[in-house]
Formats: C-alpha cells, sequence, structure tokens
C-alpha cells in the first residue's frame, strides 16, 4: 500500500499558492492549503480532488492564529511546508514616496511571517523533509535592477532571514528552499508579467521534490539553478 506524501501550503487561496495546492493535488499528494478567509478557488478545488484536499484557516501575520494552527495539526508528519503568502504595495514607489504602512505590510507578511510559519512548524516536517518558501529573481541583491524595489526589498529580508535560521541549525537534515517562481500573471504578478502559472508552479513543485532529502539552503529558480543572493 503507498502512503501519500503530506505537504502544507500557507497562502493558497489565490493565484500561486492556490495553483501550487492544486499542482500537488493532481500529483497524488495529500494537500493542507490555508487561507485566511473563504475562497472560492479553494472550494471549487475541493469539489474536485475531496480525497486529497483539506482546508485550514489562519492568518499569517498573527501569530497566535499561526499557533493555532500548529495545535490542531499535533501528530501529523508534513514531507513539504511551502510558505507561499505574500504582498505587493508600492511597486514603482521609492522609500521616500511609499506609505510607511504600506512598506511595514509588506515586511510583515513577506519577511517575518513566513520565518514564523517556519520557526513554528519545522518540528513536524519529516527529517528527509523540505522546508520552501516562496521568494522571487529579485529579491537578488546581486543581480538587482531596482525593479520593484520596496517589494524586492521584503523578499531579499526574507532571503536573509532563511540564512539566519540555516545557520542557528546547522546539523538540520531538512531541505530549506528559497524558490523564485519567476514574474507570473497572476493578481499580484500583474498582467504584463512574463509566464503563465502553468510554466512555472509544475517546474517549482518539481524543484522542491528533486530537493527532498537533500540537507541545507539553496536560493534558486523554478529550474532548480541557484540564484546569487
Amino acid at each position: 500500500m503507498t502512503v501519500r506524501k503530506n505537504v502544507l501550503v500557507v497562502g493558497a487561496s489565490r493565484g500561486l499558492g492556490l495553483a501550487l495546492a492544486e499542482e500537488y493535488c493532481g500529483r497524488g499528494w495529500h494537500v493542507i492549503a490555508t487561507s485566511r478567509g473563504k475562497s472560492a478557488g479553494l472550494a471549487s478545488l475541493l469539489e474536485r480532488y475531496p480525497e486529497s484536499l483539506e482546508l485550514e484557516t489562519v492568518d499569517i501575520v498573527d501569530l497566535a492564529s499561526v499557533r493555532t494552527l500548529r495545535t490542531r495539526l499535533e501528530g501529523r508528519k508534513l514531507n513539504t511546508l511551502f510558505v507561499n503568502a505574500g504582498i505587493a504595495k508600492a511597486n514603482e514607489l521609492t522609500s521616500v514616496e511609499v506609505d510607511e504602512k504600506d512598506f511595514f505590510d509588506m515586511m510583515l507578511t513577506n519577511t517575518l511571517s513566513p520565518m514564523r510559519v517556519i520557526e513554528v512548524f519545522r518540528d513536524i516536517v519529516a527529517e528527509n523533509g523540505v522546508m520552501a518558501a516562496m521568494s522571487s529573481e529579485i529579491a537578488s541583491i546581486t543581480n538587482s535592477i531596482g525593479f520593484w524595489e520596496l517589494y524586492s526589498s521584503s523578499k531579499a529580508a526574507l532571503n536573509m532571514l532563511m540564512k539566519a535560521f540555516s545557520t542557528r541549525h546547522p546539523d538540520d537534515s531538512r531541505a530549506l528552499l528559497l524558490v523564485a517562481p519567476g514574474w507570473v500573471r497572476t493578481e499580484m504578478g500583474g498582467p504584463e508579467a512574463t509566464f503563465e502559472i502553468s510554466e512555472s508552479i509544475p517546474l517549482v513543485v518539481d524543484v522542491v521534490e528533486r530537493n527532498a532529502g537533500v540537507s541545507g539552503l539553496r536560493y534558486t529558480d523554478r529550474f532548480g539553478e541557484i540564484l546569487p543572493w
């Protein structure tokens, strides 16, 4: 009898997160998908995959909510944890133009909160499992051209916190991945983005699966190519 693998996708109400949940369902995984509230996309996906999909509610920016979800999942074992939650605001603005709240919101949602999820859920991820967070190509300081500078800074900060996490856990056997999916046409990515979801997410999941059992931190694109920090 084949035992299905388990994945927790945090931030799956729409866009890339919803596509991740759908991709894992299609591959026969048991998928725990989270959203802050009701999601028409997840409801539709549940109708298609009632035996594979489990829905949970969590507000990633609320640490108490994250810890409550962890309590609800006590006794479970995850093969993969994928934190996708993110927002983009003031994309064309500079540091002197942006409303401070918009910047703080991005730093809380894109940087601090994903790392809190990883910290809180680490102990229920299998020792040969994967802990992944959705990063971005524009998080690379080396390759920066100033595009969406405030959003990119929040993702660069996420990369830094993941690096610090890996340094604090040098003997952790789990894979730690920062995955850049490409500029994808979603509500957040916008209509000018380069790729369709179908050109990104299957490749992202391929990369995550290939890294299972390979310990250490990697910042990679959807093809598995290592990106410069």
